[in-house]
């Protein structure tokens, strides 16, 4: 998974936000579901994380921009001191807090004590995430074909949707135990539970799982559906646990908790889980149930400590429920432009749906140690937060999808050059030359595709209507996680449709030759073994699958998506907005 983050609210929209927030509500009886008008926060990629964009309260008048906006932004275009004799002639005492900004407050001890909470909390969700989207397939790949993995990443699906009840989770709580609070602690003990659970029988899953694919991803699905919802509340209590003018330090709160456990479910617990890095390093072996039952009991632990944490009562002075957010969704998608865009989006990764989907479960299955992936992907950690910076200042100005367009030619050549390694992938064991050659591979990858993450959330801020920010703002991002989602199914299907295997039995002094579909996975080419037999394959469908995303993505890239992009870059904001 990738990281990023995109640049934090405007001061005065950070104000605006704080009084919506601490204002009044409509009472409701003690202990039973209180429905809340507050709507959305925005969320994260597969391995992408996703900017929390603090919603901007709704005008009585639902019009934009008021008189009062329109001098701020006038007053700006002054210089310091022209905008400094125009407030003193004017007599506003705004427009001088405008000019003379008091000094930056250090962090409280309760801002401090909110960080570590936040923290814990996008922990919790990042140890499934990193199982369910990280280290399970690479295990699973030993025994199951390329379309029994397909199942099973369906369980990716939930994060990438869960805009559809995002508006629920904000709206129904009960009053005596916590808005955020009542959603919170029964999905983390839910995640415990879940986690508990599969780790009796983790061992029976990864030694037979094809017997238990529909199992596992059920579990794993739940488990990733109950992560997201824990996600949404999460989000929305960052808004209030954190003071005013440290309101931003919620992105980085959770780049930090989500990334950190995504990385130790997947980079650690891949690395400590091979049998050959237990032996090299003369440790045990880390299993499956153990990692599992580790995560449970963190949970667990956590969700007794939140028991004991106060839970600051949200008010809001605004009648907004959640037949109303939905409305506003809808409203949303009916615009024609945001129409555009949302389908640019679904089609943008086409192009390198393969790469993303098969190159590294191929070269895992080429003879590349998983620890040695683990290293590699621990290695391009850094260079995905340098390329976050990169992309916000290159963002910047009236072209943030400049960086955009610009990444494709790079990420189609990254593309083209995994699929040639796949291809001419060294026999087992690799040299130091080639990994290193590897890990380069991966960081510029992934930092161009930082990059075009970067460029596109800045035009997603640019272009969100202030009334309804947050929900604009997680609508969009919504189709962005799609995009790279939905291709990966249909890519690990296609490469066993098009594999041809077979597996070559000598007997009696013959050759028999039977065409097993099983030999394209570890446990299959050990079954033609037993046999007597030899798997070979006469085509990897692998290449094929590859070759179509990447043409069809060229074309897409070429005749649709730059030139789309460049259009709708160019489009007045008023063109987005939903109230006028």
């Amino acid at each position: 998974m990738t990281a990023h983050s995109d640049s934090p609210p405007s001061s005065s929209s950070r104000r605006r936000t704080a009084k919506k927030k601490r204002s009044s509500t409509p009472s409701t009886k003690e202990g039973m579901p209180s429905r809340s008008p507050r709507a959305l926060s925005t969320s994260l990629e597969s391995i992408q994380i996703n900017p929390r964009t603090p919603k901007t309260p709704r005008s009585n008048d639902r019009r934009w921009p008021r008189e009062d906006d329109v001098d701020e932004v006038e007053l700006s275009l002054l210089g310091e001191d022209e905008r400094r004799q125009a407030a003193d002639g004017m007599g506003l005492e705004e427009e001088m807090d405008y000019v003379s900004q008091p000094p930056k407050k250090s962090v409280s001890s309760k801002d401090k004590s909110a960080i570590v909470l936040l923290v814990i909390l996008y922990l919790i969700q990042g140890f499934p995430l990193g199982l369910a989207l990280g280290s399970v397939p690479f295990l699973l790949r030993e025994h199951l074909s390329y379309s029994q993995l397909a199942i099973f990443s369906l369980a990716s699906y939930p994060y990438s949707l869960k805009l559809l009840w995002s508006p629920i989770v904000d709206s129904y709580f009960f009053r005596s135990i916590g808005r955020r609070k009542s959603w919170i602690l029964p999905m983390q003990l839910v995640i415990g539970t879940v986690m508990l659970l599969i780790s009796f029988r983790a061992e029976e899953y990864m030694n037979h799982p094809a017997e238990h694919i529909y199992e596992i991803s059920l579990a794993f699905t739940g488990l990733v559906t109950f992560s997201a919802t824990q996600d949404i509340a999460v989000d929305g209590w960052a808004l209030t646990l954190l003071s005013e003018e440290n309101l931003s330090y919620a992105s980085t709160c959770q780049t930090i908790g989500l990334n950190t456990g995504f990385f130790a479910s997947f980079t650690v617990f891949l690395a400590f889980n091979s049998e050959s890095f237990a032996h090299k390093w003369g440790i045990p072996r880390l299993t499956l149930g153990t990692y599992l039952q580790f995560c449970s009991l963190f949970s667990f632990g956590v969700t007794i400590w939140l028991l004991f944490k106060k839970e600051d009562k949200e008010t809001s002075e605004e009648d907004i429920n959640i037949k109303t957010v939905y409305k506003t969704m809808w409203n949303i998608c009916k615009l024609k432009h945001v129409q555009i865009l949302c389908l640019m989006h679904l089609l943008a990764k086409i192009a390198w749906a393969a790469n993303d989907a098969a190159t590294q479960l191929k070269m895992v299955e080429k003879g590349l140690g998983r620890e040695d992936l683990a290293i590699a992907v621990l290695i391009d950690f850094p260079f995905q937060i340098l390329g976050g910076y990169v992309a916000g200042r290159w963002s910047r100005g009236d072209k943030p999808l400049r960086p955009w367009m610009i990444a494709f030619g790079p990420r189609l050549v990254l593309a083209l050059v995994a699929t040639l390694t796949v291809f001419w992938f060294p026999k087992p064991p690799i040299t130091i030359a080639f990994f290193a050659f590897l890990v380069i591979q991966t960081v510029l990858s992934s930092f161009a595709g930082t990059i075009q993450f970067g460029g596109i959330a800045s035009f997603h801020t640019r272009i969100s209507d202030p009334v309804v920010g947050g929900t604009y703002m997680t609508l969009l991002a919504t189709f962005t996680n799609l995009g790279g989602t939905w291709p990966r199914f249909f890519v690990l299907k296609g490469v066993d449709a098009f594999s041809i295997a077979t597996c070559n039995i000598k007997a009696a002094g013959q050759q028999l030759s039977v065409k097993a579909a099983e030999c394209v996975s570890e446990h299959g080419k050990q079954a033609c073994k037993d046999l007597g037999g030899e798997c070979i394959t006469e085509r990897d469908g692998y290449y094929i699958v590859s070759a179509i995303c990447m043409g069809v993505g060229t074309l897409l890239v070429v005749f649709y998506l730059i030139p789309t992009a460049r259009k709708l870059q160019a489009l007045p904001a008023s063109k987005w907005r939903v109230y006028t």
